[in-house]
């Protein structure tokens, strides 16, 4: 039952990416037929075709590699002026016959007229007004960002029902309502073991403290947080403790003696501190809010996703060294999709999940690497979405301040020339991703 609840998490997790990739082919299919450009291939996956069906002048498919997406835009590269013959002629099918000389006069200008007569290869003769580069470059802008711009959608929706109802795990908000009372003082270096006949009692538990009494006071002084009552506490040091509480509909004055113990005075800050304790546990929830709140939230995530991809690289080498046993993997490493799946397939078979926890779950992950997914598109390097969009952006630029100048357009922008860039690029996504993958079978992350 475990291996297959652990299968079934899995699988749900990787139809859910790919249902998302597809949309986000979608968000650039959309557009672009919407503007006139010309869509011959929308697919799923990567390698040889699983499946395929013509609809209208586009084939839409999935291929045996499910690996990402991708969607054919005819017209993406310009022909270019040195590259063409001085007439382009067509046969009797409406196929060009010349249309781009290839030139051998470097590494780079042969794989640019490579790919310019690729590109050229889906051109007919009718289609000379549906290429994409001849679009507006606002248009061009729309095209290329709707794709990422379906995927933090997508976050956006999921992220918005999950904070409404379950409430969000990274904002954690602590109540002034006691949890648990420890039964007994353990050194912090002890942290973990069952007490035992020479362990003291808690001071809470001395006082009578029980699970569900919600604090008012602490020595005649309120608070309006729980971290404000645990600092009178710590600074109480071993002296009288006099504590309000509210059980049920009691109000009762319970006192003791706090003790001294050694603990971290943050999170932060592991130093061992001699601090009063009086040994009770708050209850927790998570913080709920509406799309106000979901904006927000998705704000933060936005920098800390930014700051994560300007660490991408570095950590990706730390998660190789990790792989051939040089250093042992940071628990906040990036994964890959089978690291994501990973963790859908353990939550789906831990018992110490409940249903409503294993969906959950599942939801969160899926949001989180679409918010991941959008927001890596937008990085404005080729053959990212985010080059192309830059590349509009640019051109839109140019044209502007040209015709501010009164002089002559200056064109459409030549994204080919960029095509070295964007083959170094794509060699480092490929190799960082396989580094993840690898990492993700040899030394994987798990759900804490």
């Amino acid at each position: 039952m475990t291996a297959l609840l652990y299968t079934l998490g899995v699988v749900a997790f990787v139809l859910a990416i790919l249902v998302s990739i597809g949309l986000h082919e979608f968000g650039h299919l959309v557009p672009a037929k919407k503007f006139g450009c010309k869509v011959p291939q929308w697919f799923i996956g990567f390698g040889p075709t699983v499946w395929s069906k013509q609809v209208g002048d586009t084939e839409y498919g999935i291929k045996a590699i499910p690996l990402g997406g991708y969607v054919k835009i005819v017209g993406m590269l310009p022909p270019g002026a040195e590259h063409l013959v001085e007439e382009t002629t067509y046969d009797e099918d409406g196929e060009p016959v010349h249309k781009v000389r290839r030139s051998n006069t470097g590494l780079f200008t042969q794989l640019i007229s490579d790919a310019r007569a690729a590109e050229w290869e889906y051109v007919k003769q009718h289609d000379t007004d549906r290429l994409f580069y001849r679009l507006p470059w606002w248009k061009k802008v729309i095209v290329m960002a709707g794709g990422p711009t379906v995927n933090i959608a997508i976050a956006f929706g999921l992220f918005a029902i999950l904070f409404a109802t379950y409430g969000n795990p990274r904002d954690q908000v602590v109540e002034p309502t006691v949890a648990a009372v420890p039964e007994c003082v353990i050194p912090v270096e002890e942290a973990g073991r069952e007490c035992t006949a020479a362990d003291p009692p808690t001071p809470a538990r001395e006082a009578g403290i029980l699970p569900g009494d919600e604090i008012i006071s602490f020595n005649g002084t309120t608070f309006s947080d729980w971290e404000s009552f645990q600092s009178l506490i710590r600074g109480n040091a071993d002296g009288d403790a006099v504590i309000e509480v509210r059980r049920g509909d009691e109000q009762l004055t319970l006192t003791t003696n706090t003790t001294v113990t050694l603990r971290q005075t943050s999170i932060e800050d592991e130093t061992l501190t001699e601090v009063g304790f009086l040994g009770v546990q708050p209850e927790t929830r998570f913080e709920t809010g509406g799309l106000v709140y979901t904006t927000s939230q998705m704000g933060t995530m936005t920098v800390e996703t930014l700051q994560a991809l300007g660490q991408l690289p570095v950590k990706v080498y730390e998660v190789g060294r990790a792989v051939v046993g040089l250093q042992e993997r940071d628990p906040e490493s990036p994964v890959s999709i089978v690291g994501g799946g990973r963790f859908a397939g353990e939550a789906a078979s831990s018992e110490a999940f409940p249903l409503t926890e294993k969906i959950v779950t599942l939801l969160f992950l899926v949001a989180s690497f679409n918010f991941f997914i959008g927001m890596f598109n937008f990085v404005p390097l080729l053959p990212l979405d985010g080059g192309h969009i830059a590349g509009a952006l640019y051109e839109g630029l140019k044209r502007g301040i040209a015709r501010l100048l009164g002089r002559p357009d200056p064109g459409h922008v030549d994204v080919a020339r960029l095509l070295p860039v964007a083959y170094v690029v794509g060699l480092a996504m490929l190799v960082m991703g396989v580094v993840l993958i690898v990492a993700d079978i040899v030394v994987p992350l798990r759900l804490s």
